[in-house]
Order: structure tokens, then C-alpha cells, then sequence
């Protein structure tokens, strides 16, 4: 069914010329059919054809101007207002174009910073961390130590400060010395106990190993916290600090640039909070408890004191919980416990790691 209107006065805008044509009118199959003088029609679907909302509200007596939401140029101005009883989406929003193809740019910029954070990164950072000099590695160290103390303090006015009894720091440095008789790496070790009552341990970029005060109180005896110390060393000996720290800062500039924190203090606590609770994969975890079983071996202390303070520490805060020690967020700690365990040579007569007299001034090291 074929249904005309006055074309008297109706013209039609292409878009491309300045000069408007006149047309002829007719709705048919659902269609509003412009015919042109060259006898060339356009076919507009009425379900498609909106007012121009420039014009929608105002007087309409001296007629309107459609548009059809397929063409953004094309414009239709007529006079006989009976045409707009056929069509019906005349006030309709038109919907949005291209939603598919925005939503596929979405997806695939989504999967573009996880192929960036979880693969990308990772792996600059695996390879970059062997190309860093010994000094700046340090630096870094002690800048992100530097970080630390200050976010670690309640006061906010000063960082938190280093526990430096001598007779514990002496206790210290003899542990390390006895650790490293076999593999000579006491001059790329530094440790320092912080006066804080978190029970953690960790490393950091340059050789720092970090001891918390409530670390040395939770351990039942001194071979546990000599046991944690060698895991620790185990991790600055493999690097593993460096790389997490320029995996972390590599994801940090990738969200940054996302969410304009460039360089910021977000970006600064982000990379403090994700060092103090360094999270390495169970490789990197996995070589650093085998290294701490190996140089306890040569030193004649027990490598089940590194199974016995994760047992300890399990007992206390249990296996998945225990914030306060980020290596008992590590995956299966229970295994871990039997590897130590098992790394202990039960027809070996092991000596302790400190004397009764050292291990009261490692306790004492922050009085």
C-alpha cells in the first residue's frame, strides 16, 4: 500500500550540493520514498527517519526538517504535516553507531594492559634486572628503604627508626658471617632490623634484608630467625627484589598513564606497600627456601628451624591469613614446612645458631 503527500514546497538536501531539489513523496513497504526530478529515489526507512532537534518543540507551522539516522548530511524539509503520522520514531534517540566496534575496542584495550602488566612487563623486567649496575641496584635499595621507614612511621614525622644495639648488631653481622663462610657473599648483604612490631621479613634491591622487631619476639628460637634471615639472603643472591621492584614500577607507569597517576604518591605507596609484602612466584619462593636450606647446611645449623618458624607463624595466624607475615601468604606452606623439614640430616649433630647470651641481645637490639 502506497500512501502520497503534498510535495508542494518539500525539498531535499543531500549534503554535498548548496542547492536544495525538489522532491516527490510517497510511503510504501515501510519506506518514505524521495523521488528526485532525475527520477532517482531515495528510500528512507520510516522507522529510521527523526525530527531535527533543533527544530522539535518549535512552531511547525511553516513545516519541519527529517533526517534519516544512516545519513548524518542528508536532510528532508517538508510542508504537509499529515506525513508525520507515518512515522512513528520521529522524538526516538538514535542509537549510538559503531557499538559493536566500541565494545571490541574496549575488550581488546583491556587485553592490551593485562598482555602489558601480566606478560610484557614481567619479562623486561626478568631481563632488564641483570643489566643493572651493583650501584645503582644499591641506590635503589636504599631509596625504596628510605620509603619505607617513612611510611612504616605512626608519627609522620620521622622514619621509623633502625634498631642499633651494638651487642645485637654484633649478633647480626656474626650470623651472616657464619651463613656466608661458603658462599662469600657477606660484602653484598646488609641487614637491618626495624623497631616496629609487624612479624615480617624482607629484601630489597642492592643486598638490604629488612628484619622486623616483632619477628625476632614471635620466633620461639634464635635458628628461626636465622632460618628466615638465609631465605631472605636467598632472594637478594637471585635478584628476586629487583625485579619484583621494576615489575612493580612497570605496572605502575602502565596504570598511571591509564588513570594520570604518572609519578605520584599513589604510585610511591603502591610500590612501598608491595615491597614489604613482596608477593614472588612459587619459583622464586621455591629457590629461595632450597638456597636457606643449603647454607644452613654448611654453617651446622638446622634447616628444619626455617620449617619450624613457618609452623610457628602457621599455629599463631593460620595458613591463609597471618597479614602480618607476607610469607605466610605464600602458596602452599605446608609443603614448604615438609621441605624443610626433610632438608634436615637427622644423623647430623646440628650447633645453634646463636649462644643464650647472643640471642638475649638480638632480642634486646631495639632497646
Amino acid at each position: 500500500m502506497s500512501t502520497g503527500f503534498d510535495g508542494m514546497g518539500a525539498r531535499y538536501f543531500d549534503g554535498d550540493r548548496p542547492m536544495p531539489q525538489e522532491v516527490s513523496l510517497h510511503i510504501a513497504a515501510g519506506m518514505l520514498q524521495i523521488g528526485l526530478d532525475d527520477d532517482m529515489v531515495h528510500r528512507w526507512p520510516v522507522a529510521d527517519v527523526r525530527l531535527l532537534p533543533d527544530v522539535a518543540g518549535k512552531s511547525v507551522e511553516t513545516g519541519v526538517i527529517l533526517r534519516v539516522i544512516t545519513d548524518p548530511l542528508a536532510r528532508l524539509f517538508v510542508k504537509d504535516l499529515s506525513i508525520l503520522q507515518h512515522l512513528p520514531h520521529l522524538k526516538h534517540r538514535a542509537p549510538p553507531k559503531g557499538r559493536r566496534r566500541l565494545v571490541a575496542w574496549a575488550v581488546a584495550a583491556v587485553a592490551a594492559v593485562g598482555i602489558q602488566i601480566g606478560v610484557l612487563v614481567p619479562l623486561l623486567a626478568d631481563n632488564l634486572a641483570g643489566f643493572i649496575p651493583a650501584s645503582g641496584e644499591r641506590a635503589l635499595g636504599e631509596a625504596t628503604f628510605g620509603h619505607i621507614r617513612e611510611a612504616l612511621d605512626e608519627t609522620g614525622l620521622n622514619p621509623l627508626e633502625t634498631c642499633e644495639a651494638p651487642e645485637g648488631v654484633a649478633v647480626v653481622d656474626a650470623v651472616v658471617a657464619r651463613l656466608g663462610s661458603g658462599q662469600d657473599f657477606r660484602d653484598d648483604v646488609t641487614v637491618f632490623v626495624l623497631d616496629h612490631p609487624m612479624v615480617n621479613a624482607f629484601a630489597l634491591p642492592g643486598g638490604f634484608v629488612v628484619l622486623f622487631r616483632g619477628l625476632i619476639d614471635a620466633a620461639e628460637h634464635p635458628d628461626e630467625v636465622t632460618a628466615v634471615l638465609a631465605h631472605e639472603i636467598g632472594h637478594v643472591i637471585s635478584q628476586d627484589p629487583t625485579r619484583h621492584a621494576l615489575r612493580s614500577a612497570g605496572s605502575i607507569g602502565v596504570l598511571g598513564l591509564l588513570f594520570g597517576d604518572f609519578a605520584g604518591g599513589a604510585a610511591v605507596l603502591f610500590l612501598t606497600e608491595r615491597l614489604i609484602s613482596a608477593q614472588y612466584s612459587q619459583k622464586a619462593e621455591s629457590g629461595a627456601d632450597a638456597f636457606a636450606h643449603d647454607i644452613l647446611e654448611q654453617a651446622n645449623i638446622s634447616p628444619a628451624a626455617l620449617g619450624d618458624m613457618f609452623a610457628n607463624m602457621r599455629e599463631k595466624h593460620g595458613d591463609a591469613e597471618g597479614v602480618t607475615a607476607h610469607f605466610l601468604s605464600h602458596p602452599a606452606l605446608g609443603a614448604r614446612i615438609d621441605a624443610a623439614l626433610a632438608a634436615a640430616d637427622d644423623t647430623r649433630t646440628y650447633t645453634a645458631s646463636m649462644s643464650p647470651v647472643e640471642w638475649a641481645a638480638l632480642q634486646g637490639i631495639c632497646d
